[in-house]
């Protein structure tokens, strides 16, 4: 009988071992595939289990990084570069570059390549981001040091709609297809006098290039391609031209941006009629999310532009600040890196307000070109497009009494809407600070937020539909 137990215990002992290595062996090819969510609880397992695995701590902190949870995995990651894991290093130099803590990626990040080397692998791919974390580390030290008197969150897909600019700062237009995208937004501006029309478009290679076009008679001239900037970026769109007709401004994807898009400056050159070399415009204007639609309005001496940094799907934020005659950076030094980062970042627009007087007169000019806006829309009630040539700006429009009923109703439930998406947004800011115990709490709420306002988006946007059709019987 004794003999047949220690069988048995020998047997479920043998299947357990061989079950963990399967499992073990699942989730490794699930992260070689990408497939971080699946893997990641095993992992978690596992080093739980055996916390001094080097493979496991790397494993376990490399998919928290790719799936969102940064800070979580961070401490796992450097467990397992202490033990000379060499992707461990890569992870890190990320995380910390995420961080803006340049210094401490670039070292990391020189430890994955001196492993590299001596394993003798290929190193391009980790020499590629050492030069885009050295140019990180030059930026954070020159920091511009503007006044950002106002923020605020808006739909991506109408930003546009939060900037205020003066006539005689030019006019922004969207045009877009509507699907979300960053490289589907386009904005047309057009100069005061209305002469002259920058645009995005696609050239013959499907990149998007920066095009100029001038007005004729009762028409635009063919776009021609602005010369000395497009040649060296695959990706430009959001242009502005400064009211001195000479400095441009205009967004980028490429070798030159911290992520995604950034912002750079550029100037005519008269004399070879093209544009010198872009610069990045660096922070806090730009991050490594997107940043875009920088535009300056001379008259009422305000600054815009939008961020999409720690922003939740299809929202941005559309920041307003002081513009600087001349660019003023902060001394790195004397304000310390913690501040400075901050200060990059915009995680705190108060720390960018130090003078009261500069705060209040640029509050003045913001408040007064918003009510100078919002008297010229109460012109019109509302704006309901019914087809290409039916645009309804007041209740008396409607001629069917139950499209005017249901347009009543709609109108409430966008109220209900706008309600809500606010209440999201709080949140999921509260959300993004809080602990990991916190965040757990909080999820079942924001889950059931977000699927009562996608099903008020789809109610609202089947309403409209129905209310077009009557109207057009």
């Amino acid at each position: 009988m004794d003999t047949k137990i220690k069988l048995t215990a020998i047997a479920l002992l043998m299947f357990s071992a061989s079950a963990g290595a399967q499992t073990l062996s699942q989730a490794q090819r699930w992260f070689t595939q990408g497939e971080f969510e699946k893997a990641k609880p095993v992992f978690k397992k596992l080093v739980k289990q055996s916390p001094s695995n080097a493979s496991y701590n790397f494993w376990y902190g490399a998919c928290c990084y790719e799936t969102g949870e940064m800070m979580e995995g961070l401490p796992y990651l450097e467990k397992s570069a202490a033990r000379k894991v060499i992707n461990a290093y890569l992870y890190v130099s990320k995380a910390y570059y995420d961080m803006y803590r340049y210094e401490d990626a670039i070292e990391n990040l020189e430890q994955h390549i001196y492993w590299l080397e001596k394993k003798k692998r290929d190193t391009s791919e980790a020499e590629e981001l050492m030069t885009k974390y050295r140019k990180g580390e030059r930026l954070i030290r020159s920091v511009e040091n503007i006044t950002v008197i106002d923020s605020f969150v808006v739909d991506k897909q109408r930003f546009l709609d939060a900037y205020k600019l003066s006539e005689q700062a030019g006019t922004l237009k969207m045009t877009n297809d509507g699907s979300g995208n960053d490289d589907d937004m386009t904005v047309e501006f057009i100069n005061e006098m209305g002469d002259k029309m920058l645009l995005s478009g696609k050239d013959e290679n499907g990149n998007s290039k920066l095009y100029a076009s001038m007005k004729l008679i009762d028409s635009w001239s063919n776009p021609q391609k602005l010369k000395g900037i497009n040649e060296d970026m695959t990706v430009l769109n959001f242009p502005f031209l400064d009211s001195d007709g000479t400095t441009l401004y205009f967004s980028a994807k490429g070798d030159d941006s911290l992520g995604g898009y950034d912002i750079f400056i550029t100037r005519a050159d008269s004399e070879e009629n093209s544009f010198f070399k872009p610069d990045n415009i660096g922070y806090p204007f730009n991050s490594r999310f997107n940043d875009y639609m920088y535009a300056i309005d001379d008259y009422n001496n305000l600054g815009w532009f939008a961020s999409d940094r720690y922003q939740p799907e299809g929202k941005v934020c559309v920041y307003v600040f002081v513009p600087n005659e001349s660019k003023i950076t902060y001394d790195y030094d004397a304000v310390g890196e913690d501040k400075m980062i901050s200060l990059a970042k915009l995680d705190n627009i108060a720390l960018t307000q130090t003078d009261n007087n500069t705060v209040a007169r640029a509050k003045q000019r913001l408040a007064k070109v918003m009510y100078a806006t919002e008297n010229k829309a109460k012109k019109a009630d509302f704006t309901f497009i019914v087809n290409d040539n039916r645009t309804y700006t007041s209740l008396n429009d409607f001629r069917k009494a139950k499209a005017k009923q249901m347009f009543q109703e709609m109108t409430k439930k966008q109220s209900d809407l706008n309600a809500l998406e606010k209440e999201l947004g709080q949140l999921r800011e509260k959300y993004s600070k809080s602990n990991q115990a916190t965040k757990a709490s909080m999820a079942p709420g924001i889950l059931d937020k977000e699927k009562r306002v996608n099903d008020l988006r789809a109610e609202i946007e089947r309403m409209s539909t129905t209310i077009r059709n009557i109207e057009l019987k």
